[in-house]
């Protein structure tokens, strides 16, 4: 069975998952929206995934993600529809309040100081989506009193042409112009809730030996939808990603494998020719996301600020996610010349970057009245919650410049980190 490359270049996905499994399950199609607010699957994409399975046999969960998400004509990804904010599906950090991306902006400040102050200085964003945190960015990075300013050239990964015409219009109505950068490139590379939407491999241990899930027809009924269908894997890659790890899985054990990591590097590694990455997200390392004590996969969907347990519901209509594993993208990032240079918190990582002294700045401001404040304190405790945003994971990579000093965001690591099992959710 070929194995299909994911796009390398993807929209983001923003959410705290709270996985509960539902191994084996049949998911009815496209007329199936009665079920509490479920809008139910795009009937065209809906069509082209059997039709798939009808001509070339069961496909990897993999391919039926990324159909999901990125086809071009009607994947979740590629819709006009707002997709994450208070009036999407989902609620990210940048989307809750703009000091995080002021925080980010800290810390990009300081790398393009341990660079030696380099214009012009590229600042890359892996799915813009909304343009919240470009916004939020580019106004601590380019405010009058700052040394960055008109050293920035701001350029957007975002492969959805809607989000890209609303974030430049976004900017420039901020009086803010993005740039498209001439790659190679100096600068520093941000990545916030953008990897787990990256398509992934289902596997489970099953009799003493490693099958694949794949995505097979329920029926022969045009209404029919899909079922889990365990097979031989589709490529030997599968178990050498777990074995290059490590990692051992326990009988019925289920777990996802993104092989898509590779690809994505491969275009980062294009992009940025000396630098730095900020990589954000929920998921845990290899040892603590494979553990034993994990039988049930990661896979979640998300609608209407829902979470949706199968993702065969609402196809093209919600958001599709799994943990990072972020011992498999330390890995592929050295593999393509990245290195690691901590791995930490998102809690302690902003911390590091400086937001309580952005917290401080607001405080001490007259202008500052008592709603503005609660809010953005509110807002900076639920990026700080273990239990939710806290939790999520921040990992700092370097490529060709030194591994020392280290940046400040990484100063208040710890050597066990809270875990990222999303306790609670991140969508209101």
């Amino acid at each position: 069975m070929e194995l299909r490359r994911p796009i390398p270049t993807i929209g983001p996905v923003e959410a705290i998952p709270v996985r509960r499994s539902v191994p084996g399950s049949v998911h009815v199609g496209p007329a199936d929206a009665t079920r509490g607010a479920d809008p139910g699957s795009v009937p065209e994409l809906f069509a082209r995934l059997r039709a798939e399975i009808a001509r070339d046999g069961p496909i990897t969960f993999a391919r039926f993600m990324e159909v999901a998400l990125y086809d071009p004509d009607f994947g979740y990804y590629r819709s006009e529809t707002e997709r994450p904010g208070r009036g999407g599906d989902f609620l990210t950090a940048p989307e809750t309040h703009p000091i995080f991306g002021q925080a980010i902006a800290r810390q990009v400040e300081e790398l393009w100081e341990m660079l030696d102050r380099p214009r012009p200085f590229a600042l890359l964003e892996y799915g813009a989506g909304s343009g919240a945190l470009a916004e939020a960015m580019l106004r601590e990075l380019e405010r009058p009193d700052g040394p960055m300013t008109a050293a920035v050239a701001y350029e957007a990964v975002e492969i959805n042409r809607f989000r890209r015409a609303a974030l430049d219009a976004r900017l420039a109505a901020a009086g803010l112009t993005p740039h498209s950068g001439d790659s190679p490139a100096v600068g520093c590379a941000v990545a916030n809730e953008f990897l787990d939407a990256l398509p992934v491999h289902r596997v489970r241990w099953l009799d003493g030996r490693l099958v694949e899930l794949f995505v097979d027809q329920a029926g022969t009924s045009d209404a029919d939808g899909f079922i889990d269908r365990p097979d031989e894997p589709s490529t030997p890659a599968l178990a050498a990603r777990l074995a290059e790890e490590g990692v051992v899985l326990a009988e019925g054990q289920q777990a996802e494998v993104c092989l898509g990591l590779d690809a994505w590097f491969e275009d980062l590694a294009h992009r940025l020719e000396r630098g730095y990455a900020i990589v954000i997200d929920y998921g845990r390392p290899g040892p603590e996301l494979y553990s034993a004590a994990r039988i049930a996969g990661t896979v979640m969907g998300y609608v209407r600020h829902r979470a949706i347990e199968d993702p065969y519901r609402n196809i093209g209509r919600q958001d599709l996610t799994a943990h990072v594993d972020f011992s498999s993208v330390q890995l592929a990032a050295q593999h393509h010349g990245f290195e690691p240079l901590g791995l930490t918190t998102q809690a302690e990582f902003l911390i590091g970057a400086g937001a309580e002294e952005l917290l401080e700045r607001v405080r001490s401001d007259p202008r500052t009245d008592l709603a503005t404040w609660v809010e953005l304190r509110s807002a900076v405790v639920r990026m700080l919650d273990p239990r939710a945003m806290g939790g999520f994971r921040v990992l700092v990579l370097a490529r060709n410049t030194p591994a020392s000093p280290l940046p400040r965001g990484l100063a208040n690591r710890t050597p066990a980190t809270p875990s990222a099992t999303g306790a609670t959710t991140a969508r209101p």
